[in-house]
């Protein structure tokens, strides 16, 4: 897998079925001390086995391996213990529909034991754990709002669709939104290397991301300039609202950075699906096998928190 970041960067190894999963850092500095308990509050946010998340459970217990003083690199690596090949046995002959199975196997002739699983975003967070040690005081904070379009707030509502897609064999998707509070004002460079590009680029690596939006987002396209703009209330650059998301012109403004995401549901879904058959060169029904997320939304907050907390990290440095 190919590198993200120029000054912290990071590297994502391994796959879902294989061995183990993990990520190198490189970039960090050698005075900042990082242990496992700096990544144990987010690991446990993303851990599986609540409602609508899957069943199968890990230890996710962090092994560190420190080489700053050698080579400049800190790996971070995640053992797989609770894995089972049978699942992905049918998935090259029919692929899941939603899912990466026929793209894979265009590409690289193989699934790659589950590359592009939600199962690689452990190290991800792990590495969030890290920029975030890096770039404090500046907070990052994601939650999820909303689940299936209803508001997570309304937690009997969101039980309730939970429970019956649960029921169908089915999954939901969600939204989630981030606030980035104390960021200095001009971080990114225009015009490849913006903040919105440099976030979008991040939050887009996040297996099943369908869309970012910053500050007032699609809903500008129906405002006017009026309703859009931000006016300046003090000397600093604060204004009075934040439809920017605080970033103009690709630089960060000095107010708080908030975009959301869309995530999509999840594609593998016991639910029967009228779908193609390779081996057989025919149409058939398929109910997916495995042990999956009903919503896997729900576990996406330090998801996205680790990758901004990266690429802020990257731009600080």
């Amino acid at each position: 897998m190919d590198c993200f970041g120029k000054r912290f960067s990071l590297e994502i190894f391994g796959a879902s079925h294989a061995p183990y999963v993990g990520v190198t850092l490189r970039g960090v500095p050698d005075s900042l001390a990082v242990s496992a308990a700096d990544m144990e509050a987010d690991i446990l946010r993303r851990k599986s086995g609540a409602k609508g998340t899957t069943p199968r459970i890990e230890d996710d217990l962090p092994l560190i391996e420190d080489r700053r003083a050698d080579d400049g690199t800190l790996t971070i690596r995640f053992a797989n213990r609770n894995y089972r090949d049978v699942d992905y046995k049918d998935f090259t002959d029919i692929p899941r529909p939603g899912h990466a199975d026929f793209v894979a196997m265009a590409r690289y002739g193989s699934l790659r034991d589950g590359w592009f699983s939600g199962r690689m975003t452990l190290p991800l967070v792990a590495a969030g754990a890290v920029a975030k040690k890096l770039i404090a005081p500046l907070c990052v904070d994601a939650r999820l709002t909303e689940v299936g379009g209803v508001s997570f707030s309304d937690a009997a509502a969101v039980e309730r669709m939970l429970d019956e897609a649960a029921q169908q064999g089915d999954s939901l998707g969600g939204i989630v939104e981030c606030c980035c509070s104390g960021v200095p004002v001009g971080l990114g460079e225009p015009f490849f290397d913006s903040l919105e590009s440099l976030l979008s680029h991040a939050l887009f690596s996040i297996p099943g991301i369908r869309g970012v939006e910053f500050g007032d987002g699609f809903a500008a396209a129906r405002m006017k300039g009026s309703e859009h703009n931000d006016p300046f209330i003090d000397a600093a650059g604060h204004t009075a609202r934040n439809g920017a998301g605080g970033i103009n012109g690709g630089l960060s403004n000095g107010n708080p950075v908030v975009f959301r995401v869309a995530v999509k549901p999840t594609s593998s879904i016991r639910k029967v699906q009228h779908t193609f058959d390779f081996a057989r060169g025919e149409m058939t029904d398929y109910a997916i096998p495995g042990r999956h997320d009903t919503c896997f939304a729900l576990r996406v907050p330090p998801v996205v928190e680790a990758v901004t907390a990266c690429v802020l990290a990257d731009l600080i440095l």
